[in-house]
């Protein structure tokens, strides 16, 4: 196996730009996730490891090798997309075996490859059917035994999960975990989903338009985001942002009255903003801060989702589902000034500790 290393690379259209100097390193190994939203350049950042699209400027390593200019087919990548491609004449050991025929790999080899393959993925009970025979989650381990039968330095994974239904990609999540602890092998995984980034990856690196916002461990990336872009987008419900004023010794933010000190942050005179994650807006409790009219109330399964208006301010709270409040009713609520986030008002770069 190999890592793959982006080195400012670039890709433009026309004119117009999809990735602006991606720097990015993938470790031997390692499971990493691209998230962002469509447009952010991440499927581009994909294939062109892929070598489907050609660089603009900068450079792509996979190992020790330059594969910048390299075509395809001598990159030892695996590419699993997110319609499975597989083709509809031949059944699932000839789809899964095809690139190894295509390679004259000898017919014995070939139908031990695919046998092993097919077991890896669970599907050694479907060798004999055709695609048109499969559910969507049998397609897709179909087009994963199609890649791991290649045995290649890279697998490459663009939205593999999106055409199933939700209980389906839960599973086939799990099933992808564990492929890749057993091979060992390095992974890049594309996604719009931040769920299936927090979940899946080893690391987790944010796109927008095409500019590498933040990678890191996914929980450090939800509970320390670079900026503003990178708190909104990786979280469901999106962290709550409000605009800020210093006041002395105070920041008030929206109905919130925050102690300058607990924010642990250098304000300079600078525009801010404060972040809070829905999970840490208390509703109740003897420290609540302010008072909130309650609009919706999202009960999802073991948890709950308050939507709320407090002094012009709209907010969401994470809660639990029992004895919520009820709609219309009016509430007390708090912020722990420790789990703010301060961000720069005009550039959303989070505001490094004092």
């Amino acid at each position: 196996m190999a890592g793959v290393v982006f080195d400012d690379v670039r890709k433009d259209y026309g004119g117009v730009p999809a990735l602006r100097g991606l720097d990015l390193e993938v470790g031997d190994g390692e499971l990493l996730v691209l998230v962002g939203p469509s447009g952010s350049g991440k499927s581009t950042a994909l294939r062109i490891v892929a070598g489907l699209e050609e660089p603009t400027a900068g450079t792509i390593r996979i190992g020790s090798r330059d594969v910048t200019r390299l075509p395809p087919a001598s990159r030892d990548v695996a590419m699993v997309f997110q319609s499975y491609a597989l083709f509809p004449h031949l059944t699932v050991e000839e789809n899964v075996g095809f690139g190894l025929r295509a390679r004259r790999v000898p017919r014995s080899e070939t139908r031990a490859r695919v046998a092993e393959a097919a077991r890896v993925v669970g599907c050694e009970d479907l060798l004999e059917r055709r695609p048109s025979q499969l559910s969507g989650g049998e397609r897709q381990r179909v087009a994963l035994a199609r890649a791991l039968v290649r045995e290649p330095d890279v697998f490459l994974l663009d939205e593999p999960l999106s055409n199933l239904d939700a209980q389906l990609r839960v599973q086939t999540r799990a099933e992808l975990k564990r492929l890749h602890a057993r091979l060992g092998a390095t992974m890049v995984y594309v996604t719009h989903d931040q769920v299936e980034a927090l979940t899946m990856g080893d690391r987790v690196a944010v796109l927008d338009g095409g500019i590498l916002q933040q990678v890191g461990a996914p929980q450090e990336v939800y509970r320390r985001p670079a900026n503003r872009f990178v708190g909104r987008f990786v979280g469901s419900p999106a962290m709550n942002v409000l605009p800020a004023e210093v006041e002395d010794d105070l920041v008030r933010a929206g109905p919130f009255r925050l102690p300058r000190s607990a924010l642990r942050v250098r304000l300079d005179g600078r525009p801010i903003e404060i972040g809070v994650r829905p999970e840490h807006v208390v509703l109740g409790g003897l420290d609540a801060q302010a008072e909130a009219v309650v609009q919706i109330v999202e009960v999802a399964g073991t948890e709950a989702f308050v939507h709320l208006e407090a002094a012009g301010a709209l907010l969401v709270s994470r809660t639990a589902p029992e004895g919520g409040p009820e709609v219309g009713s009016l509430v007390r609520i708090a912020v722990d000034p420790r789990h703010a986030h301060v961000f720069d008002a005009e550039t959303g770069a989070a505001l490094t500790d004092e």
